[in-house]
Protein backbone atom coordinates (compact mmCIF):
# COMPACT_ATOMS: atom_id res chain seq x y z
CA UNK A 1 0.00 0.00 0.00
CA UNK A 2 1.12 3.51 -0.67
CA UNK A 3 0.66 7.15 -0.34
CA UNK A 4 -1.93 8.52 -2.49
CA UNK A 5 -0.35 12.08 -3.63
CA UNK A 6 -2.23 14.18 -1.92
CA UNK A 7 -1.55 12.42 1.57
CA UNK A 8 2.32 12.58 0.53
CA UNK A 9 2.16 16.20 0.06
CA UNK A 10 0.34 16.59 3.21
CA UNK A 11 3.01 14.61 5.01
CA UNK A 12 6.01 16.20 3.79
CA UNK A 13 4.28 19.87 4.48
CA UNK A 14 3.66 18.66 8.10
CA UNK A 15 6.93 17.34 8.69
CA UNK A 16 8.98 19.65 6.61
CA UNK A 17 9.27 22.03 10.21
CA UNK A 18 12.49 21.34 12.22
CA UNK A 19 10.40 21.14 15.35
CA UNK A 20 8.05 18.58 13.94
CA UNK A 21 11.25 16.93 12.32
CA UNK A 22 12.72 16.64 16.08
CA UNK A 23 9.56 15.57 17.15
CA UNK A 24 9.06 13.09 14.45
CA UNK A 25 12.77 11.16 15.26
CA UNK A 26 11.79 11.13 18.81
CA UNK A 27 8.58 9.63 18.49
CA UNK A 28 9.93 7.13 16.36
CA UNK A 29 12.05 5.75 19.30
CA UNK A 30 9.30 5.81 21.80
CA UNK A 31 5.81 6.89 23.04
CA UNK A 32 6.07 10.44 24.66
CA UNK A 33 3.15 12.33 26.24
CA UNK A 34 3.39 16.17 25.32
CA UNK A 35 5.01 16.98 29.04
CA UNK A 36 8.12 14.55 27.97
CA UNK A 37 8.11 15.92 24.69
CA UNK A 38 8.21 19.94 26.78
CA UNK A 39 11.15 18.47 29.01
CA UNK A 40 13.27 17.10 26.04
CA UNK A 41 12.43 20.25 23.38
CA UNK A 42 12.54 22.71 25.78
CA UNK A 43 9.54 24.15 24.49
CA UNK A 44 6.26 25.33 25.36
CA UNK A 45 3.50 22.97 25.82
CA UNK A 46 0.91 25.21 23.87
CA UNK A 47 3.84 25.51 20.74
CA UNK A 48 4.14 21.68 20.59
CA UNK A 49 0.41 20.86 20.85
CA UNK A 50 -0.33 22.91 17.68
CA UNK A 51 2.94 20.72 16.45
CA UNK A 52 1.32 17.52 17.19
CA UNK A 53 -1.72 18.63 15.92
CA UNK A 54 -0.77 19.54 12.75
CA UNK A 55 1.51 15.91 12.29
CA UNK A 56 -1.47 13.91 13.55
CA UNK A 57 -4.05 15.35 10.95
CA UNK A 58 -1.36 14.49 8.39
CA UNK A 59 -1.21 11.06 9.68
CA UNK A 60 2.68 11.01 10.95
CA UNK A 61 1.77 10.64 14.28
CA UNK A 62 -0.78 8.70 16.29
CA UNK A 63 -2.75 9.90 19.59
CA UNK A 64 -3.25 7.42 22.65
CA UNK A 65 -4.92 9.18 25.75
CA UNK A 66 -4.44 7.23 28.57
CA UNK A 67 -6.25 8.44 31.89
CA UNK A 68 -5.43 12.45 32.20
CA UNK A 69 -2.55 11.65 29.85
CA UNK A 70 -2.09 12.12 26.06
CA UNK A 71 0.78 9.96 24.79
CA UNK A 72 1.80 10.40 20.99
CA UNK A 73 3.23 7.91 19.07
CA UNK A 74 5.12 7.42 15.11
CA UNK A 75 2.85 6.34 13.11
CA UNK A 76 2.51 2.47 12.50
CA UNK A 77 0.10 2.14 9.48
CA UNK A 78 2.36 0.87 6.73
CA UNK A 79 1.97 3.66 4.29
CA UNK A 80 3.26 6.21 6.66
CA UNK A 81 5.55 4.12 8.27
CA UNK A 82 7.32 3.78 5.05
CA UNK A 83 7.30 7.39 4.28
CA UNK A 84 8.91 7.48 7.86
CA UNK A 85 11.42 5.45 7.54
CA UNK A 86 12.35 6.73 4.30
CA UNK A 87 12.21 10.27 5.13
CA UNK A 88 14.33 9.33 8.68
CA UNK A 89 16.77 7.43 5.99
CA UNK A 90 18.00 10.66 4.64
CA UNK A 91 18.39 12.26 7.50
CA UNK A 92 22.05 12.31 9.15
CA UNK A 93 20.99 11.66 12.98
CA UNK A 94 24.72 12.69 14.16
CA UNK A 95 23.05 16.59 13.40
CA UNK A 96 23.51 18.41 17.26
CA UNK A 97 19.74 18.86 18.00
CA UNK A 98 19.05 15.16 17.19
CA UNK A 99 22.18 14.28 19.68
CA UNK A 100 21.26 16.71 22.33
CA UNK A 101 17.36 15.87 22.06
CA UNK A 102 18.58 11.81 22.62
CA UNK A 103 20.29 12.73 25.70
CA UNK A 104 17.56 14.55 27.39
CA UNK A 105 15.18 11.66 26.25
CA UNK A 106 17.96 9.51 28.26
CA UNK A 107 16.80 11.59 31.46
CA UNK A 108 13.01 11.30 30.94
CA UNK A 109 13.42 7.46 30.66
CA UNK A 110 15.62 7.68 33.94
CA UNK A 111 12.56 10.10 35.18
CA UNK A 112 10.05 6.84 34.28
CA UNK A 113 12.56 3.83 35.57
CA UNK A 114 12.46 6.23 39.10
CA UNK A 115 8.52 6.51 39.20
CA UNK A 116 8.12 2.35 38.50
CA UNK A 117 10.71 1.82 40.91
CA UNK A 118 8.41 3.68 43.63
CA UNK A 119 5.23 2.21 42.60
CA UNK A 120 6.94 -1.63 42.73
CA UNK A 121 8.49 -0.26 46.47
CA UNK A 122 4.85 -0.03 47.91
CA UNK A 123 3.17 -3.45 46.64
CA UNK A 124 6.57 -5.55 46.57
CA UNK A 125 5.74 -7.86 49.81
CA UNK A 126 2.41 -8.87 48.34
CA UNK A 127 3.65 -9.84 45.11
CA UNK A 128 6.57 -11.69 46.86
CA UNK A 129 3.54 -13.50 49.02
CA UNK A 130 1.80 -14.48 45.60
CA UNK A 131 4.82 -15.69 43.70
CA UNK A 132 6.13 -18.06 46.39
CA UNK A 133 2.40 -19.94 45.88
CA UNK A 134 3.23 -21.52 42.60
CA UNK A 135 5.59 -22.55 40.35
CA UNK A 136 8.47 -20.77 39.54
CA UNK A 137 7.56 -17.86 37.06
CA UNK A 138 10.79 -18.69 34.76
CA UNK A 139 9.88 -22.17 34.12
CA UNK A 140 6.06 -21.28 33.41
CA UNK A 141 7.60 -18.64 30.45
CA UNK A 142 9.75 -21.53 29.19
CA UNK A 143 6.95 -23.81 29.14
CA UNK A 144 5.12 -20.79 27.54
CA UNK A 145 7.78 -20.12 25.12
CA UNK A 146 7.77 -23.95 23.89
CA UNK A 147 4.12 -23.90 23.53
CA UNK A 148 3.73 -21.15 21.33
CA UNK A 149 6.94 -21.74 18.63
CA UNK A 150 9.55 -20.18 17.31
CA UNK A 151 7.87 -18.01 15.33
CA UNK A 152 8.72 -15.42 13.66
CA UNK A 153 5.69 -14.12 13.91
CA UNK A 154 4.38 -10.88 12.46
CA UNK A 155 1.86 -9.90 15.08
CA UNK A 156 2.15 -10.15 18.87
CA UNK A 157 -0.41 -8.67 21.02
CA UNK A 158 -0.68 -8.82 24.88
CA UNK A 159 -3.70 -8.57 27.00
CA UNK A 160 -3.34 -7.09 30.29
CA UNK A 161 0.74 -6.39 29.81
CA UNK A 162 1.29 -5.37 33.37
CA UNK A 163 4.56 -5.02 33.70
CA UNK A 164 5.54 -5.78 30.11
CA UNK A 165 7.21 -9.02 30.95
CA UNK A 166 5.06 -11.11 28.16
CA UNK A 167 6.32 -8.61 25.51
CA UNK A 168 10.03 -8.72 26.68
CA UNK A 169 9.77 -12.67 25.77
CA UNK A 170 8.13 -12.24 22.70
CA UNK A 171 9.35 -9.34 20.99
CA UNK A 172 12.69 -11.19 19.78
CA UNK A 173 10.39 -13.56 17.62
CA UNK A 174 7.78 -10.76 16.56
CA UNK A 175 8.37 -8.07 13.91
CA UNK A 176 5.76 -5.87 15.99
CA UNK A 177 4.60 -6.41 19.52
CA UNK A 178 1.57 -4.41 21.47
CA UNK A 179 0.48 -4.50 25.02
CA UNK A 180 -2.49 -2.74 26.78
CA UNK A 181 -3.58 -2.70 29.86
CA UNK A 182 -6.08 -0.06 31.99
CA UNK A 183 -3.13 0.91 34.68
CA UNK A 184 -1.64 4.08 33.83
CA UNK A 185 0.80 2.89 36.78
CA UNK A 186 1.74 -0.63 34.80
CA UNK A 187 2.17 1.33 32.20
CA UNK A 188 4.66 3.49 33.35
CA UNK A 189 6.18 0.37 34.61
CA UNK A 190 6.08 -1.67 31.28
CA UNK A 191 7.73 1.25 29.10
CA UNK A 192 10.22 1.71 31.72
CA UNK A 193 11.20 -2.01 31.99
CA UNK A 194 11.10 -2.40 27.57
CA UNK A 195 13.16 1.04 27.66
CA UNK A 196 15.72 -0.87 30.28
CA UNK A 197 15.92 -4.10 28.58
CA UNK A 198 16.63 -2.19 25.29
CA UNK A 199 13.39 -4.27 23.52
CA UNK A 200 13.04 -3.36 20.34
CA UNK A 201 9.61 -3.17 18.19
CA UNK A 202 7.76 -3.30 21.64
CA UNK A 203 4.78 -1.20 22.81
CA UNK A 204 2.45 -0.36 25.37
CA UNK A 205 -1.09 1.80 25.17
CA UNK A 206 -3.98 1.92 27.13
CA UNK A 207 -6.71 -0.26 26.64
CA UNK A 208 -9.39 -2.30 27.94
CA UNK A 209 -9.21 -5.84 27.09
CA UNK A 210 -13.00 -5.91 26.48
CA UNK A 211 -12.52 -4.07 23.74
CA UNK A 212 -9.09 -3.95 22.47
CA UNK A 213 -8.26 -1.16 19.91
CA UNK A 214 -6.87 -3.71 17.03
CA UNK A 215 -8.42 -4.95 13.70
CA UNK A 216 -9.94 -7.69 12.73
CA UNK A 217 -7.89 -10.48 12.22
CA UNK A 218 -4.40 -8.91 12.75
CA UNK A 219 -2.68 -11.31 14.91
CA UNK A 220 -0.48 -14.08 15.02
CA UNK A 221 -0.35 -14.55 18.51
CA UNK A 222 -2.57 -13.15 21.10
CA UNK A 223 -1.65 -13.75 25.16
CA UNK A 224 -3.61 -13.70 28.20
CA UNK A 225 -0.74 -13.42 31.33
CA UNK A 226 -2.87 -14.15 35.03
CA UNK A 227 -5.70 -11.33 33.88
CA UNK A 228 -8.69 -13.16 33.53
CA UNK A 229 -9.16 -14.03 36.83
CA UNK A 230 -9.57 -9.86 37.59
CA UNK A 231 -12.20 -10.09 35.36
CA UNK A 232 -16.35 -10.76 35.88
CA UNK A 233 -16.58 -11.70 32.24
CA UNK A 234 -13.92 -13.37 31.02
CA UNK A 235 -15.54 -14.52 28.22
CA UNK A 236 -15.49 -10.91 26.68
CA UNK A 237 -11.95 -11.18 26.56
CA UNK A 238 -11.39 -14.55 25.13
CA UNK A 239 -14.54 -13.18 22.56
CA UNK A 240 -12.23 -10.45 21.58
CA UNK A 241 -8.64 -12.56 21.17
CA UNK A 242 -10.64 -14.67 18.65
CA UNK A 243 -11.87 -11.37 16.60
CA UNK A 244 -7.81 -10.20 16.19
CA UNK A 245 -6.44 -13.51 15.84
CA UNK A 246 -5.89 -14.28 11.97
CA UNK A 247 -6.97 -17.57 10.86
CA UNK A 248 -4.86 -20.07 12.01
CA UNK A 249 -3.56 -17.78 14.81
CA UNK A 250 -2.98 -18.63 18.63
CA UNK A 251 -4.27 -17.49 21.93
CA UNK A 252 -1.97 -18.33 25.10
CA UNK A 253 -3.39 -18.50 28.32
CA UNK A 254 -2.09 -18.38 31.77
CA UNK A 255 -4.02 -18.56 35.20
CA UNK A 256 -4.83 -20.33 38.47
CA UNK A 257 -6.18 -23.46 38.04
CA UNK A 258 -9.59 -23.84 40.48
CA UNK A 259 -8.55 -22.66 44.21
CA UNK A 260 -9.75 -21.44 47.69
CA UNK A 261 -7.40 -18.71 48.84
CA UNK A 262 -9.91 -16.33 49.53
CA UNK A 263 -8.11 -13.93 50.83
CA UNK A 264 -6.49 -13.23 47.17
CA UNK A 265 -9.90 -11.55 46.96
CA UNK A 266 -9.59 -9.39 49.74
CA UNK A 267 -5.63 -8.55 49.55
CA UNK A 268 -5.15 -8.93 45.55
CA UNK A 269 -8.32 -8.05 43.95
CA UNK A 270 -8.98 -11.31 42.18
CA UNK A 271 -12.61 -11.11 40.98
CA UNK A 272 -12.51 -15.13 40.46
CA UNK A 273 -10.66 -18.16 42.59
CA UNK A 274 -9.10 -19.78 39.72
CA UNK A 275 -10.15 -20.62 36.34
CA UNK A 276 -11.94 -24.38 35.05
CA UNK A 277 -10.49 -25.80 32.09
CA UNK A 278 -14.89 -26.50 31.08
CA UNK A 279 -15.66 -22.88 31.33
CA UNK A 280 -12.43 -22.03 29.74
CA UNK A 281 -13.57 -24.63 27.05
CA UNK A 282 -16.76 -23.47 26.44
CA UNK A 283 -15.76 -20.10 26.07
CA UNK A 284 -13.15 -20.74 23.60
CA UNK A 285 -15.54 -22.92 21.88
CA UNK A 286 -18.38 -20.19 21.65
CA UNK A 287 -16.18 -17.70 19.71
CA UNK A 288 -14.89 -20.61 17.44
CA UNK A 289 -11.30 -21.58 18.95
CA UNK A 290 -10.10 -24.96 19.58
CA UNK A 291 -8.76 -25.29 22.99
CA UNK A 292 -5.82 -28.01 23.99
CA UNK A 293 -5.80 -29.46 27.24
CA UNK A 294 -3.64 -26.90 29.77
CA UNK A 295 -0.59 -27.87 30.29
CA UNK A 296 -0.51 -27.76 34.06
CA UNK A 297 1.85 -26.79 36.88
CA UNK A 298 1.65 -27.98 40.64
CA UNK A 299 2.63 -25.65 43.43
CA UNK A 300 6.01 -26.34 44.85
CA UNK A 301 6.82 -28.89 46.81
CA UNK A 302 5.73 -28.55 50.36
CA UNK A 303 4.20 -24.77 49.82
CA UNK A 304 1.24 -24.83 52.05
CA UNK A 305 -1.68 -23.04 50.31
CA UNK A 306 -0.15 -23.67 47.13
CA UNK A 307 -1.78 -22.48 43.65
CA UNK A 308 -1.67 -24.66 40.54
CA UNK A 309 -0.90 -22.78 36.88
CA UNK A 310 -2.28 -23.46 33.93
CA UNK A 311 -1.49 -22.85 30.29
CA UNK A 312 -4.15 -23.13 27.97
CA UNK A 313 -3.63 -22.93 24.07
CA UNK A 314 -6.35 -22.51 21.89
CA UNK A 315 -6.13 -22.14 17.86
CA UNK A 316 -8.44 -20.04 15.38
CA UNK A 317 -8.85 -22.46 12.59
CA UNK A 318 -7.21 -21.56 8.95
CA UNK A 319 -9.99 -20.44 6.27
CA UNK A 320 -10.99 -23.30 3.93
CA UNK A 321 -9.59 -22.83 0.54
CA UNK A 322 -11.47 -21.34 -1.18
CA UNK A 323 -12.57 -24.46 -4.44
CA UNK A 324 -10.98 -23.29 -8.18
CA UNK A 325 -12.73 -24.20 -10.88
Amino acid sequence: MTLQLSSMIEGLRAAGEPTRLRVLALLRQRDLSVGELVQVLEQSQPRLSHHLKALTSAGLVERLPEGSFVFYRASTAKPYKAFLDSLFAQIDNTEPDFARDAERLDEVSAARAESAEAYFSNIADTWDRLRSLHYPNDLIESALLELAGTGPFDRVLDFGTGTGRMLSLFAPMAAEAEGIDLSHHMLTVARSNLEQQGVQGARVRQGNVTAVPFDNDCADVVIIHQVLHYMDAPNRAIAEASRVLKPGGQLLIVDFAPHNLEFLRAEHGHHRLGMSHDAMKAWASDVGLDLLAPRSFAPPEGAQDGLTVNIWKAVKPAKPLENVA
